[in-house]
């Protein structure tokens, strides 16, 4: 046994123990007969680094692994990274720029592998981040979601959804984001309120259609005048009699001259402006609905931007060309300008105080405006061409396990949330236009005329020539190439793939000379060319569960570890990933990812605010490893995650949980030099001496506890539990009492009560406990792989209760003692009264601890003394105190009187301020949560002198 050091230095044993649990394969031991217990982390992305949330998920995670592996499962935490799409794009296209280059520079191809580069060389922070928390994960089989077998995986998803008529390729409204040139999913939308303003327009009615009350024109208003260049229609409400005789008619757009209906739709609210709206389908994600129901196909709706946001002609060419190549906020200042010249804009009038009227071109509004997260550029709703999964239809799956109980959602609260979005979900947009990402297996091509030759088609306003399509959703290319040959009913020799639609294009129709006969480039061939889009980073994390079980192959893992037995998630991603790995997981595996689902809430500054980098309270879990220790960090996640609630960010309570571990220390250090070790037995010691059989009792009391609630994952009660085991039972009472007490029977119910307390603390604060473990004696093995304690040991109810009568005798005397200013040196005799046989046994039996923890000079039973004196009152029995001539009795009394009335006043002030109504509704919530904080502080402050005084007679 090798003797503590004076002080706990969490740095020098973090990177000693996560070393050596790594190296010798602690983390997932071989135990093929145990029962499996599986669950997946959220995979952080490859780009990122540990954030406070990162740290609460995580911990979570490791106290559930750490407890079920010490309860003797085969425990496997399965570990791995997301290929992170836009960001690990965005961070390598920066290091280029920083060179002075560009992502086009580079082919597809030798970009993606300049990518792999940066994955090697900085892609891995997180995961060695991860490991400063302490996370035991089964390091050996870490996945990424590229890697080739995961990467198989997802192409046989895809392929297999898309044969299932389960994927499809649909042209839809998505978040388009014009600096990534990509669409986005709506977690990577960040809302932000902008300043903006409101537009009014006069539209005129066609064809001398007029009003009721006689206006030839109908008022629109809109927050983005330049989307006016593609609208394709006016709704009004169905029910609004001003319009009502309108419905159906033809009304003009100034600018383009477009003729289109005004249509009846309950999206337009007559009590808003002048219950008019302009439809832009192919901009607005309301106008795109509003379209389809006034019959408006979406092959139909007009587009008026490009991939940069920069206007383009529609479809039927009434864009005047002075706009074509505007960006759109440039476009936005035109429109408004040449509508104010023709005299339609109506302009926004207001008083000034004098009354005088003022015009303006608009209203100033605040406007709730979509950002990128990554790119911080405006989002643009855009129609385009996507593949979507009809989500719809594997969100029936999933809805039916929760509702029979085959998956459970912690807390049950967010049942109601589950259903209700998934009850009303949307197809899920899946593709992106990037290059990193798994490349969608899909290939196009022509439609064709049964001899092997393409056929074209005339496009758009422009007359472009392009191609009737054909989609081979295939796994791999020579698959693609057969199905081409079979469709075009050629050899499959003469398939031949080509970069793009345009390179197809341009070798089918053109000559190798201009002017010449020749024929052209792929003459007798027929031309197919892969879809360059990658799939959302959402779409491959659905298959963790299993993908990183080894599916599509049917591996010993996956059959022993499918379906997981937990996920620990945040529940700002329940839609984005968790429903989804439901939805796929049942899907091709038949059964749910896992059994239960545990929701968590976010880690909020200390004030209850997000925390956010423009409001500068972001707190770096790293700095408080760095200050506190990884142990008290992940103590206080764990205390303080209460099913349902945010976490609110306190370093004073890590710093108390650095604490905690150090009083830990000390006492390791002092049973240590009253030759207390490691015990030699899993099963309590023997014990006679009463405070013997308490401690172990106690002990059961909390194994017991926190068994209990780990099956309920609650946290903050396990933390607690061995918190205030540790603090107050074992360090302030049981060592406290066994002090110059040390026989064989103590020190072998000491060494194993502490022993214990490793085990149960160890998935908290899994470092402090492992060296503890290592340097207090010869051990069989490390502790993350011991025994879990069993609470079999048999109960001493009579041991418990004369122990914690004891604690309340004595904490009742110290109180007393410092309440009236007794002079903590003195030894004070003590008289009881009206004591049973019971409580006079207890006296013989601990006379010698109460003597040496209350300061008890001598014990009497009989008369009250004569003179002034604390009276205590512990179940039938008097406790006294004589007080004459150790302390100034009619001073004292003075003292808490004054106090008494002083602390009564603020209560009552306070009280006073909190009953009435104008304050609790119109002060700031945190004033109002002070003044309470403070009301009950001088409450129990008040109610303490008195009891003070009431002792004195």
């Amino acid at each position: 046994m090798t003797e503590l050091p004076k002080t706990f230095d969490p740095a020098d044993i973090e990177s000693r123990w996560y070393a050596h649990w790594e190296a010798n394969g602690l983390f997932r031991p071989a135990r093929p007969d145990a029962e499996p217990f599986t669950i997946v982390n959220p995979p952080p992305n490859v780009t990122g680094s540990l954030h406070i949330g990162h740290a609460l998920d995580n911990t979570l995670q490791d106290i559930v692994v750490r407890y079920e592996r010490l309860r003797g499962k085969d425990a496997l935490w399965v570990v791995g990274t997301d290929h992170a799409g836009i960001a690990t794009q965005m961070v390598v296209e920066r290091q280029l720029n920083a060179r002075g280059e560009k992502r086009t520079d580079y082919s597809r191809e030798d970009f993606i592998a300049k990518v792999w580069e940066w994955k090697a060389e900085s892609g891995g922070a997180i995961t060695r981040q991860l490991r400063r928390l302490g996370c035991s994960m089964d390091w050996a089989n870490e996945r990424f979601t590229m890697d080739e077998g995961f990467s198989k995986a997802v192409v046989k998803v895809f392929v297999e959804l898309h044969k299932r008529g389960l994927l499809y390729r649909d042209k839809r409204l998505v978040n388009w984001d014009p600096h990534f040139r990509s669409a986005i999913s709506d977690l990577e939308v960040e809302t932000k309120e902008t300043q903006g303003g409101f537009w009014r327009f006069r539209y005129p009615l066609a064809d001398g259609v007029t009003l009721a009350d006689g206006s030839d024109h109908i008022v629109v208003a809109t927050t983005r005048p330049e989307t006016m260049l593609a609208d394709m229609a006016v709704a009004v409400h169905p029910d609004d009699p001003r319009y009502r005789d309108v419905i159906g008619k033809d009304i003009l757009q100034p600018i383009t001259g477009r003729r289109f209906k005004v249509v009846a739709d309950e999206h337009a609210d007559p009590e808003l402006g002048s219950g008019a709206v302009k439809i832009t389908p192919g901009h607005d994600f309301n106008d795109f609905d509003v379209g389809r129901r006034a019959g408006i196909a979406a092959s139909q709706m007009l587009n008026m931007f490009d991939a940069d946001a920069k206007v383009v002609q529609t479809a039927d060419g009434l864009v005047p060309d002075k706009y074509l190549g505007l960006d759109r906020f440039d476009a936005r200042k035109a429109v408004v300008e040449d509508m104010k010249a023709l005299g339609f804009l109506v302009p926004h009038v207001t008083r000034t105080k004098e009354g005088e009227e003022v015009a303006a071109d608009f209203e100033p509004r605040t406007i709730q405006t979509p950002y990128g997260d990554r790119s911080g550029v405006v989002i643009e709703p855009w129609l385009t061409d996507q593949w979507y999964v009809d989500a719809e239809k594997l969100a029936v799956a999933p809805m039916q396990a929760v509702r029979d109980g085959r998956i459970e959602i912690v807390p049950k609260s967010w049942e109601k949330t589950f259903f209700n979005w998934m009850e009303n979900i949307q197809p899920w947009c899946v593709s992106r236009q990037l290059w990193w990402g798994h490349q969608i297996p899909a290939w196009f091509g022509p439609d064709h005329n049964g001899n092997g030759q393409p056929l074209f088609k005339e496009s758009g306003h422009g007359k472009v020539r392009e191609f009737y399509g054909h989609t081979f959703v295939e796994e791999n290319e020579e698959e693609a190439i057969n199905a081409a040959a079979n469709l075009y009913n050629v050899a499959p020799e003469r398939i031949v793939v080509v970069e793009s639609r345009d390179a197809a294009i341009v070798g089918s129709l053109f000559p190798a000379k201009e002017g010449t006969q020749e024929l052209p480039k792929l003459a007798g061939k027929m031309p197919i060319w892969r879809d360059p889009d990658v799939l959302d980073t959402w779409f491959s994390s659905a298959l963790w569960p299993f993908g990183t079980l080894g599916w599509p192959e049917q591996t010993e893992l996956l059959q022993r570890h499918y379906p997981n037995d937990l996920l620990i998630s945040g529940f700002d991603i329940l839609f984005f990933w968790d429903a989804r790995m439901a939805m796929q997981g049942l899907e091709f595996m038949g059964d749910v990812p896992w059994r239960k689902l545990y929701l968590h809430g976010l880690v909020r500054a200390a004030d209850g605010q997000k925390m956010s980098k423009s409001k500068g309270n972001v707190v770096d879990p790293l700095g408080l490893i760095d200050r506190f220790g990884a142990d008290a960090l992940r103590f206080f996640m764990a205390a303080m995650e209460s099913q349902g609630r945010d976490v609110k960010m306190d370093e004073k309570r890590v710093e108390g949980y650095r604490n905690f571990a150090t009083k830990l220390w000390n006492a390791a250090r002092f049973l240590q030099s009253n030759g207390v070790t490691a015990s030699t037995s899993h099963e309590a010691p023997h014990a006679e001496l009463p405070v013997n059989r308490w401690i172990i009792a106690e002990t059961v009391a909390t194994v017991q506890a926190i068994d209990l609630a780990m099956a309920d994952l609650r946290f903050d009660a396990a933390a607690n539990a061995i918190y205030h085991f540790v603090w107050d039972q074992f360090c302030d009472w049981y060592i406290e009492l066994t002090k110059g007490a040390m026989d064989d029977e103590t020190r072998a119910v000491a060494g194993w009560a502490f022993d214990q307390i490793l085990v149960m603390l160890h998935p908290f604060m899994p470092f402090i406990t492992e060296e503890l473990w290592s340097l207090t004696g010869t051990r069989e093995s490390a502790l993350i792989v011991a025994r879990w304690p069993q609470a079999l040991a048999a109960v001493d109810s009579d041991a418990q209760a004369e122990i914690d009568w004891l604690i309340r005798l004595v904490s009742a005397i110290r109180t007393a003692r410092t309440e009236l200013n007794v002079p903590p040196g003195a030894r004070l005799p003590m008289v009881v009264r009206d004591a049973t046989e019971e409580t006079h046994r207890r006296l013989d039996r601990q006379g010698t601890a109460l003597a040496r923890l209350g300061r008890v000079e001598s014990l009497s039973f009989g008369d009250v003394p004569a003179g002034g004196a604390a009276q205590i009152v512990i179940d039938e029995a008097t406790f006294i105190l004589p007080l004459e001539g150790v302390i100034d009795i009619a001073a004292e009394k003075v003292r808490l009187a004054r106090a008494l009335a002083a602390a009564e006043k603020e209560r009552d002030s306070l009280g006073g301020r909190l009953s009435n109504p104008s304050f609790v509704e119109k002060a700031k919530p945190e004033a109002v949560a002070k003044a309470r904080e403070d009301h009950a502080e001088k409450s129990a402050e008040a109610e303490r002198l008195k009891a003070a005084l009431d002792r004195l007679g």
